[in-house]
């Protein structure tokens, strides 16, 4: 989030000079009018998903056959037998992101995401308390093959809007979609839009198409067999308004039983820079709702 936080902190300076009872409407109406906009994403995704076939349940005889060890011992472990394949999931989350550049500026937020599987898509929508009763509002999305951020102040004043069809913002979510697939793990399943390589006994390579977007990143995986770190060799990371390919890495945690399935709740996510490791998001799920294929 390095990528909008400078050039925001002079609007968010004068807002937080109008006043309590200005800021607190500022907030209601902000709400409002980001709620409605959320709305309208969720009604995106949604439209962007096809209908999907018959549901097949999971067959560790069938469905695992000639994938990586490690992998086989994941979904196996993750997975019950015969568990029907997930269409969406809707959930809730809390935490700190770090908006520093350089200097950390770690502050909370709570967000909610909403992820399609039939075609790879997210919604997250977050409100970052970066001063007192001023939030920042964050939609951080991949609809119908198409990247987006969109930071605002309140909800009203926009901070940034960044759209982007094939190229690096939208690599960069359909990365994200894939690493937080331990969230939905039936997408791991082998299938005509994602493929597994062996990389050793305890790591795979995972690649994920949708159309012309095509992204790959390295799963390793824990004694418990869990998904414990993932990582991209270059994902764009804003740096003095450019983007920049960076290794980008992530951890999950606290793995626990959510409808049949073994998921985490709760990771890490940081750059891999020269000078080291640089965390920006930790985050714990509080809510996770399934739908599943019939």
């Amino acid at each position: 989030m390095d990528r909008w936080l400078v050039g925001g902190l002079g609007v968010l300076a004068v807002l937080v000079a109008v006043g309590v009872a200005a800021v607190a409407g500022l907030s209601r109406i902000g709400a409002t009018r980001w709620a409605e906009a959320t709305a309208a994403l969720h009604q995106q995704l949604d439209a962007a998903q096809a209908a999907p076939a018959a549901g097949r349940q999971f067959n560790a005889a069938r469905d695992l056959d000639g994938l990586p060890p490690p992998v086989q011992r994941y979904l196996r472990a993750a997975l019950t037998e015969g568990q029907r394949r997930i269409r969406s999931v809707d959930m809730a989350q809390v935490g700190t992101m770090d908006l520093g550049e350089r200097t950390p500026r770690w502050k909370p937020f709570r967000a909610t995401e909403r992820f399609a599987i039939d075609r790879p898509g997210f919604v997250w929508d977050a409100a970052i308390a970066v001063f007192p009763g001023v939030p920042v509002r964050v939609h951080d999305a991949y609809v119908a093959g198409e990247g987006r951020l969109h930071p605002a102040v309140f909800g009203l004043f926009t901070l940034t809007d960044q759209r982007d069809t094939g190229g690096a913002l939208a690599q960069g979510e359909l990365l994200r979609f894939l690493a937080e697939a331990p969230w939905y793990p039936t997408l791991l399943l082998p299938g005509p839009n994602l493929r597994w390589e062996p990389v050793d006994d305890r790591a795979a390579r995972v690649t994920l198409r949708d159309g012309a977007t095509v992204v790959t990143m390295t799963f390793r995986f824990g004694d418990d067999a869990m998904v414990d770190s993932m990582r991209a060799e270059a994902r764009g990371r804003m740096v003095d308004g450019h983007s920049v390919p960076t290794v980008w890495e992530g951890r999950w945690s606290d793995y626990a039983v959510r409808d049949g399935m073994r998921v985490p709740l709760a990771g890490e996510v940081a750059w891999r820079l020269p000078e080291g490791l640089k965390p920006y998001w930790r985050g714990r799920v509080t809510r996770l709702t399934y739908t599943f294929v019939d």
